[in-house]
């Protein structure tokens, strides 16, 4: 795509090398307006795209290069897909005229101390952490333009949080017991070698982790919707980790009206572009909305009365990453909010 154009903006991809690198690749070169300045990863330093991803050998990019190396007056917008701990201490030294991203966890929770509880280690950029915005798009929307740091949202936090926040904003549910069970897809683990993502570990099979609340996303929920509530909330969440390679699909459990939990949610998101709430008792599959920025969400009745099952799927590496980065830089530059992200679901 011809993007020499004056409202180019030029953009920088920190962690290059890893999915959601990958993925801001593919969609920022269908995006009118930005345009891929620099790429880093400091394991592959050296490497061109085609030798790191060959599924991309066709697009024109930079060589990887290590992020000391970059030049960083020239760059308007600066993605970081750095693993968690890493990305506060690189995101500290970047120019503060930068516009940034970061898809990391190092910059959700606002309170330091709840930071090293969920994370084990002393957050080293307090002040930035209280500078940054919490990235759930429909949410944060009027913040977000006008926002130096954004930090992307937990792929599990955000399907969960879809679900959820109308209906606590609007007290329909019961508060007091929530249960989230999610099925996850396995990029959501990264690139990074690990014996529990070996094929004969995991195919024909499922397991769960991070059980008893011990996931790390619960810091997000504590936040985000004791926030909503105006009062302190806890969930009951379960994660596992099954064969498929993207995707999350959320089952919740609430107690309330299936038809006014229906209703609630048709109405907060019937103006939003990538939320579809589906017919009263159809249920969604991770298929409907792989490969895209898109989330669905179904409410069903429970055979026990006033019990209500939502089931929401979305593609972890687009709307519960990379894809939610970029609609986010639509709204801090001003481009329309779909710019580069209205492509259909990859189906079958």
């Amino acid at each position: 795509m011809d993007k020499s154009n004056e409202m180019t903006h030029k953009v920088a991809i920190l962690g290059a090398s890893g999915y959601t690198g990958a993925e801001l690749i593919r969609l920022i070169d269908g995006h009118s307006n930005f345009d891929i300045s620099v790429l880093a990863g400091e394991r592959k330093a050296g490497q061109d795209i085609a030798t790191v991803f060959p599924h991309l050998r066709h697009l024109e990019l930079p060589i990887i290069q290590q992020i000391d190396e970059i030049d960083f007056s020239t760059i308007d917008l600066c993605f970081c897909a750095l693993p968690h701990k890493t990305s506060q201490k690189v995101v500290t030294n970047l120019p503060h005229n930068l516009k940034i991203i970061d898809l990391s966890a190092d910059f959700r929770l606002r309170d330091a101390s709840e930071y090293q509880k969920w994370y084990g280690i002393e957050h080293h950029s307090q002040d930035l952490q209280k500078e940054a915005i919490y990235g759930l798009t429909e949410f944060y929307r009027n913040e977000i333009m006008s926002a130096r740091l954004v930090a992307g949202t937990g792929c599990n936090a955000a399907v969960g949080q879809y679900i959820l926040r109308p209906l606590v904003d609007q007290s329909v549910i019961d508060l007091s017991d929530i249960i989230l069970d999610l099925k996850c897809g396995v990029s959501g683990a990264g690139r990074t070698l690990s014996t529990q993502l070996l094929h004969a570990e995991l195919s024909e099979g499922a397991h769960a982790y991070a059980v008893g609340g011990n996931h790390r996303h619960l810091g997000e929920f504590d936040q985000e919707l004791s926030q909503v509530a105006g009062q302190s909330i806890r969930v009951q969440l379960t994660t596992h980790l099954i064969p498929m390679n993207r995707g999350i699909l959320a089952t919740v459990y609430v107690i309330g009206d299936p038809k006014a939990i229906h209703k609630t949610l048709s109405c907060a998101y019937e103006q939003e572009h990538f939320i579809e709430i589906l017919p009263l008792g159809e249920t969604p599959s991770t298929h409907h909305v792989r490969g895209s920025n898109f989330v669905h969400i179904g409410v069903s009745a429970d055979r026990i009365s006033n019990k209500t099952i939502i089931v929401a799927v979305l593609d972890n590496l687009i709307k519960g990453s990379s894809g939610q980065a970029l609609q986010n830089a639509n709204l801090m530059f001003g481009e329309v909010e779909t710019e580069g992200l209205m492509m259909s679901p990859l189906y079958p």
